[in-house]
């Protein structure tokens, strides 16, 4: 664009506005080439901070890696350290838990035998003063007598032959017969009637397999050994061999102890009877290994019968299988089992044994706190009570209002076991002191836990049920046996009265 002021300055306003235009140009050009410069810079830092962005976002990745890592290492640390605490804490074995014998190590069963709940009375060991004594009696009817009288003399080693003797003393010497079998031979006739000709036998047909036979005495004690004793068949086997002579195949014994089974089922029947129309029942379960699985036993059991039988589940259903109508009408003593407590019983009785033992357990656990050590004296004062008048129905609000005191106390500084012993507690509150009021209850289900306890042993000494028809049959026997123990009766003549 060209400027014309004045006509006679025409050249030099060219010259000026030429000159104008040139700066601007360069203006331009210099303000072009410092944008290009800031470009560039803007480009730079732009692909600088892209490169900062995606390195932030690998190590954002890598920092939630870690911190996913420290958190599987925290609960990796937290379950160690859990796995661990129980070596810090007192071992739990029979004596301080629900542990059963059979479950504990060598050395805890080792300490078990030395150590109980009962306290040290200061007395020496053995029988106490006054105490009386007793010892074997001499039988009045002797079954075979021997004179022994000196020879010759220990003074002048004369002959005493022919002189008088006096009586000084007796001893009765008791020793085995000779163990050896007798052997029976019968020999069956047949007797032709004289006016009908008929041919009458003595015996009814003889067996077609063998003519030789095992009467009940040997099959009452084959069967005593294995459902009193708890033999395996190997063992009972051997003990015949050495010490009869007599080689008896264990399909035999099999064969015997489930007939055994069989002849007592009426008086199962009768014991099953009786348990339904007990008011006070007391119960409880045990693995059962048979068949390579793990069934249960269950215990039914009450001052004169108990019933023990075979089942495939530890649920509640199968003493509803079992008992039906009938536990509405019972009292049941029992541990803390969810089982039991699911179950329509007229009421419960919670074991004070079982609740002595955890409070043994958390007294070596934290021995500087109080109050399992308030706790276990209370359980104990109760049963003190209960022996000391055996016969009254005592009232339990004082011993609840201890007890309720107890519950109230703060325990969020104590270990956590303590907390659930106390929940626990709460729980069966209306069940711990029952015993008190009838005296018919149990303070414990000492009973119940005997009963089922020989089962453990013969799975110790035989390993396993190898049939639910062998489970049956020993439960089934070891029922009759028990209840005869709590008639005062002999097991063995029970077994032998099957036969």
């Amino acid at each position: 664009m060209w400027f014309y002021l004045v006509e006679s300055d025409k050249f030099r306003i060219f010259i000026y506005v030429k000159q104008q235009v040139n700066d601007i140009t360069d203006a331009l050009r210099s303000l072009s080439s410092q944008i290009e410069s800031m470009q560039r810079t803007i480009d730079s830092q732009h692909a600088t901070i892209c490169q900062i962005n995606r390195t932030c976002q690998a190590q954002l990745k890598k920092i939630r890696s870690l911190e996913q890592m420290l958190k599987k290492k925290d609960n990796e640390i937290e379950e160690l350290m859990r796995r661990l605490s129980k070596y810090e804490e007192p071992p739990k074995n029979s004596g301080n838990s629900s542990t059963p014998p059979s479950k504990e190590p060598m050395k805890a069963e080792i300490i078990r035998r030395t150590r109980s709940l009962r306290k040290p009375s200061g007395k020496k060991p053995g029988g106490q003063v006054g105490h009386d004594g007793n010892t074997l009696e001499l039988n009045a009817a002797p079954d075979k007598t021997v004179e022994a009288t000196a020879e010759l003399c220990d003074g002048c080693g004369a002959s005493l032959s022919g002189c008088d003797t006096e009586l000084d003393y007796i001893t009765q010497i008791i020793s085995l017969p000779e163990l050896k079998p007798v052997i029976t031979e019968v020999r069956h006739y047949v007797s032709v009637c004289r006016r009908c000709g008929k041919r009458v036998k003595a015996h009814p047909e003889r067996r077609r397999s063998n003519a030789v036979v095992y009467d009940a005495s040997v099959k009452g004690l084959v069967v005593y050994l294995s459902a009193v004793q708890f033999l395996p068949y190997n063992r009972i086997a051997s003990f015949f061999m050495e010490v009869f002579g007599l080689e008896i195949s264990q399909g035999s014994m099999v064969n015997w102890v489930n007939e055994a089974r069989k002849n007592a089922a009426p008086a199962i029947g009768k014991i099953k009877e009786y348990i339904k129309r007990s008011s006070v029942v007391g119960f409880d379960e045990s693995g059962c290994y048979c068949n390579k699985r793990l069934d249960w036993a269950w215990i039914a059991q009450t001052v004169y019968f108990t019933l023990v039988f075979h089942a495939g589940s530890r649920k509640g259903q199968e003493l509803e299988d079992r008992f039906g109508d009938s536990l509405e009408r019972m009292t049941a003593v029992t541990d803390h089992h969810s089982a039991y407590f699911a179950l329509n019983f007229l009421n419960h009785q919670i074991c004070l044994a079982h609740l002595l033992r955890e409070c043994q357990f958390l007294n070596e656990l934290d021995k500087g706190q109080q109050w399992s050590k308030s706790v276990e004296p209370l359980l104990q004062e109760a049963i003190h009570e209960r022996n000391g008048r055996p016969h009254e129905s005592i009232d339990t609000r004082p011993w609840l209002e201890r007890l309720d005191r107890l519950m109230a106390e703060n325990l969020s500084k104590l270990n956590e076991k303590f907390a659930t012993f106390k929940n626990g507690l709460l729980k069966c509150r209306d069940y711990i002191f029952n015993f008190l009021k009838n005296p018919a209850i149990p303070p414990d289900n000492n009973a119940s836990e005997r009963g089922i306890r020989k089962l453990k042993i013969k799975l110790k000494n035989s390993g396993c049920f190898r049939s639910d028809l062998g489970a049956d049959a020993f439960m089934d026997l070891h029922s009759i046996v028990e209840t005869t123990k709590k008639h005062g009766n002999s097991p063995y003549n029970a077994i032998l009265a099957l036969f």
